[in-house]
């Protein structure tokens, strides 16, 4: 029997992901002042506006107008004419103090609220990563470079992906099924041209070929044109992309999203730390597929479950497994902002293209410098 499954990504021009990167860059300034503030930041942006709100405690100073329109800039919405640019929109800052109760629990270690959070890690591409989200991720980061660099200069900041792969009845890969590209573009580009262009210059230098064939359907700007977009044409709010930052669906996930938040909210924290784990297992040969739950309470510095799922892909106990888990990676939240560097300004590169498989020094959750031990654990 054979099965399909299917993840997408979008461009840091989507809409949800201007905000997750507002969100990130406002953290981002304030860690590079001061890195013991509490930071959980929203935006929403439309037509012409965007709102910050949050609650935000800090011994520093931003300019958060500032910030926000220099991020739109970075981004490519630097031309009227799309409807929305940096120097033109307006922004509404909302922004109050966190509230002393959490601050508490927080301020002894605790966690900085209650929830469960999950890390996966597979053995279908070299990032240790599901197929589908890492050729999502990749078609539109292409996109976004072919845009930048000026090799298509019609192109504009929005855009969007999406993979289907087939699996055989052993679930290996076994071919791609459909790839879509969303283009985000000016008047003057003729369709046919647009999807010339983006098979050449995208999909082709993206997508194995050995894993296309005569039956693989592909769809560039389906509909015919994609000239309105942005946040014109879509509202965008902090949060809304939780798969796309994470396996795409391949793997469960907890519900809390990752933008906007410093590390003591366990949301981010700990779903960095359980991939950690997770890709660390699967590296160290101990499974070929591994899903890592962590739970918390708020207050509460040690989680309150650990779970270690390798799909039967195990070659030892999984009780062994966990019990290795517990020994050698601090799972408390000042144990995990430790271990993995938490309280630097590099978030704003997080908030798109995904937070996991990403070849980046400073995302230190992708290391498998714990897989010698880990193995040396379990025997």
């Amino acid at each position: 029997m054979r099965s399909f499954f299917t993840s997408e990504s979008v461009t840091e021009g989507h809409p949800d992901k201007v905000c997750d990167q507002v969100s990130d860059a406002i953290l981002d300034a304030i860690l590079e002042q001061d890195k013991q503030g509490r930071v959980a930041c929203e935006a929403l942006v439309s037509r012409g506006i965007i709102y910050v709100a949050g609650e935000i405690t800090t011994s520093c100073y931003i300019e958060i107008p500032k910030v926000v329109r220099e991020l739109v800039r970075k981004i490519g919405y630097d031309d009227p004419a799309t409807g929305f640019d940096y120097q033109s929109c307006g922004v509404v800052s909302a922004v109050q103090p966190q509230s002393p109760d959490i601050a508490r629990g927080v301020d002894i270690g605790g966690a900085g609220d209650q929830g469960l959070m999950f890390g996966f890690a597979c053995r279908e591409t070299r990032e240790l990563m599901p197929l589908p989200i890492m050729l999502s991720h990749k078609l539109v980061m292409r996109l976004s470079e072919v845009r930048k660099k000026g090799i298509l200069k019609y192109l504009r900041p929005d855009g969007k992906s999406q993979v289907t792969v087939e699996y055989d009845a052993g679930g290996r890969v076994r071919r791609i099924d459909t790839i879509i590209i969303g283009a985000h573009h000016t008047h003057n580009v003729k369709t046919k041209d647009l999807r010339r262009d983006i098979k050449s210059l995208v999909i082709d230098k993206i997508v194995p070929s050995r894993l296309v064939d005569k039956h693989t359907k592909i769809f560039i700007n389906a509909t015919g044109r994609f000239e309105v977009g942005g946040p014109v044409a879509d509202t965008g709010v902090t949060g809304r992309k939780i798969m796309v930052d994470t396996y795409g669906g391949y793997a469960r996930h907890g519900g809390g999203c990752f933008s906007g938040k410093d590390p003591s909210k366990v949301d981010r924290s700990a779903s960095y730390m359980a991939r950690y784990i997770a890709k660390n297992i699967v590296a160290a040969g101990l499974a070929d597929k591994c899903e890592v739950q962590l739970a918390y309470c708020i207050g509460v510095a040690e989680p309150v479950s650990v779970n270690v799922n390798t799909f039967g892909t195990a070659q030892v106990a999984e009780e062994k497994i966990s019990n290795a888990v517990r020994e050698v990676f601090p799972l408390t939240p000042r144990g995990i902002i430790k271990e993995l560097n938490l309280l630097r300004p590099i978030y704003t590169k997080t908030a798109s293209y995904g937070h996991f498989g990403r070849n980046d020094k400073d995302f230190y959750w992708e290391r498998t410098d714990r897989k010698d031990l880990l193995r040396k654990k379990v025997r």
